[in-house]
């Protein structure tokens, strides 16, 4: 069994960035990742000073590179267990032997069951305004009444473009939400959506129950985010209200020696915050160990 100082479960921006302050600790670090980043699809990175537009697996791959330049390592493999004797087993069956863990796993996208909506995902289809507003300004934007959030989404699209169309679907605005849109200048149109029309693999526009369609070029929804925290649950790290793993300020979870840090306990962190959610867990983590006598 191969014992480090730190494993790092997941290779995104937090991971990844967790990894490269630890090594540059000159601590035995090693990141396991199965290769699924959650923003693939992605043209590119937004929202990310000096890395703006850089497509996310260029990203990982600098990444990747920095911390291994730094001494740590990058395992390509995807954890089965964590024990609570501090053993991490890969699917594989390797066993690695860990101080202390960091989970960084990210989350999955839910996205609505509509015709057309995961076909054009990345697309003509997207979630974010900070990470796909600019690239869709002044086009005709559709937003899908798919979440409570749905009408500020709208709401928000507006200052990207003057033609937004909000589609109740199945979140109707209530009266104060319908007055925010109309003071936007944001058209709504009522009634369920059954699918989104497409044209040779590009939106065409966003068909209603009743057969109409209304020309659009690209959509938002808001998809339904769930952490990826199979590890956390198991090993029994505490849940807030909301559902989601606890943290304090470093990342610590109510198990000692065990961190998360990125989307897997902020739904709405970006690239450029998960990582910088990585870099204050490892500093933690490192402090710990040193505190320990480790």
């Amino acid at each position: 069994m191969s014992d480090y100082d730190v494993i790092i479960i997941g290779g995104g921006p937090a991971g990844l960035n967790a990894a490269q302050v630890l090594a540059r600790a000159r601590r035995r670090v090693a990141v396991v990742d199965g290769g699924n980043p959650r923003n693939a699809p992605a043209e590119g990175v937004h929202g990310f000073v000096s890395r703006d537009g850089t497509p996310p697996g260029e990203l990982l791959a600098i990444g990747r590179s920095e911390v291994e330049g730094y001494g740590g390592e990058v395992l390509d493999g995807v954890v089965r267990a964590v024990r609570h004797d501090r053993t991490v087993e890969l699917a594989d069956g390797r066993l690695l032997g860990a101080k202390r863990l960091l989970v960084a796993t990210g989350l999955t996208d839910e996205l609505p069951e509509l015709t057309g909506v995961r076909d054009l995902w990345a697309i003509d289809v997207h979630h974010c305004p900070y990470c796909h507003g600019w690239e869709v300004r002044d086009q005709r934007i559709g937003v899908l009444g798919t979440s409570p959030n749905s009408a500020h989404q709208a709401e928000l699209l507006r200052e990207w473009s003057d033609d937004v169309v909000f589609f109740s679907h199945e979140n109707p605005p209530d009266a104060d939400a319908l007055a925010r849109l109309s003071a936007r200048g944001v058209k709504v149109v009522t009634g369920a959506v059954s699918r989104l029309s497409t044209e040779e693999h590009r939106l065409r526009g966003v068909e209603l129950a009743d057969g109409t369609v209304v020309e659009r070029d690209t959509v938002f929804v808001a998809p339904k985010f769930v952490p990826k925290d199979r590890i956390l649950v198991n090993l029994g790290c505490a849940h807030g209200e909301d559902g989601l793993v606890e943290v304090d300020s470093s990342g610590r979870t109510s198990v000692s020696w065990v961190w998360a840090a990125g989307n897997v306990v902020d739904l709405r962190a970006q690239v450029i915050t998960a990582a910088g959610d990585g870099a204050r867990a490892a500093i933690g983590i490192h402090a710990d160990l040193v505190g320990a006598g480790e």
